[in-house]
């Protein structure tokens, strides 16, 4: 299923958290952080207001608690605006 971002919203793949430590520590599944960065997958038109400047395929920083999480056969993906992103990697 091919899902398209409208507007100024963007739509990340999360990228997963590291499982291991440099040292070589495997972390448990427990004491894993969500994921804070992703990949961009889909970007909207943008407004006259905001245009975009995030670009497809694009490392990105967000919040903790930014956007919203959706699951698509299995795959998981958030939705966000634009503006929610707080850095491009």
């Amino acid at each position: 299923m091919a899902i398209k971002a409208i507007l100024n919203k963007i739509i990340v793949e999360p990228v997963e958290a590291e499982t291991k430590t440099a040292s070589g520590i495997i972390i448990p599944d427990s004491a894993q952080e969500k994921p804070n960065r992703g990949k961009v997958i889909s970007v909207g038109n943008g407004t006259k207001e905001e245009p975009m400047e995030i670009q497809l395929g694009d490392i990105v920083v967000f919040g903790k608690y930014a956007g919203t999480e959706l699951n698509i056969d299995g795959d998981k993906y958030i939705v966000m605006s634009q503006s929610e992103v707080l850095a491009v990697l």
